[in-house]
């Protein structure tokens, strides 16, 4: 071989390389668009009152409602999320790609959501990009209660916990109020365990220190596959998928329910439908 001539590739090998690399683009969308398989995940609360042990929530997060995401796909996660029979529906965002006017069928589905305390929604980037105002009184209108810096307080067998969710890191920019976790949590009882719905997980460490028991988050989609978690992770405060300890709070990290239309590839970072079950810490 001539010097500074490249190396030849026998046809056979060529072909093999194009065959697996067309093989894993179509499991990765396959992985990416399916109505995704239920996850169980516990949540160790401390001092939490013996009338929640058990208590389930589902989180739904990044579902993405679009072209690849329509109303079919939407009302088979409806239809499973129901048929889960929880106590509360947490939804952290960025339920939407597109704007009201493009949506409203493919969203309706979500109308039919039922939990025991309601469905409850903190907003993602997305929504701020698309018409927020728009979406809010819309899903507000559907059923759901918006946290956006405010709280709920949950009651069962006269004990509490609270609710709490705040606005998107992405708010400023389109003229939103930033989020703020004072605000949020203003008005609130004292211990009183406290779960927040926060779309973007990289302010864990601020909310742990303001004696948050949880943290729900999404946003990453887990990275979407090995390697590119990397590069998520450094976006994010290294959080990327699952559950973390942040300084005695735990973080939880889904997933996603769907994913952002624009990358829809998964490998080895499944979407979930996340059944969580608090329980009572040591």
């Amino acid at each position: 071989m001539a010097t500074g001539d490249a190396p030849v590739v026998p046809d056979g090998l060529r072909y093999a390389m194009a065959g697996a690399a067309g093989l894993l683009g179509v499991i990765g969308v396959m992985n990416a668009v399916r109505v995704p398989p239920l996850k169980d995940v516990d949540l160790l609360i401390r001092n939490l009152p013996s009338q929640y042990e058990g208590y389930t929530i589902l989180q739904l997060t990044d579902l993405h409602i679009s072209r690849l995401f329509p109303a079919t796909w939407t009302r088979k996660v409806v239809e499973r999320a129901n048929a889960l029979d929880v106590d509360l529906v947490a939804v952290t965002g960025d339920v939407i790609d597109g704007s009201l006017a493009m949506r409203r069928m493919d969203v309706a589905p979500l109308g039919e959501l039922k939990a025991r305390d309601g469905v409850y929604m903190s907003p993602g980037n997305h929504e701020y990009f698309l018409g927020y105002s728009e979406w809010m009184q819309h899903f507000s209108q559907m059923g759901m209660r918006i946290l956006a810096n405010a709280h709920a307080i949950l009651e069962r067998g006269g004990a509490r916990l609270m609710l709490a969710g705040v606005t998107d890191r992405s708010a400023p920019a389109t003229g939103q109020p930033r989020p703020d976790l004072a605000a949020a949590l203003a008005g609130g009882p004292g211990g009183v365990p406290t779960i927040l719905l926060d779309h973007q997980p990289a302010g864990a460490r601020r909310a742990a220190a303001r004696g948050i028991a949880v943290q729900l988050s999404g946003h990453t989609h887990g990275g979407m596959m090995p390697g590119l978690d990397r590069l998520v992770a450094r976006g994010n405060a290294g959080f990327v998928s699952g559950s973390y300890d942040v300084d005695g709070m735990t973080l939880y990290v889904n997933n996603g329910t769907g994913i952002w239309p624009g990358f829809a590839l998964r490998l080895r970072r499944p979407s979930e439908l996340t059944r969580l079950t608090l329980r009572c810490a040591p």
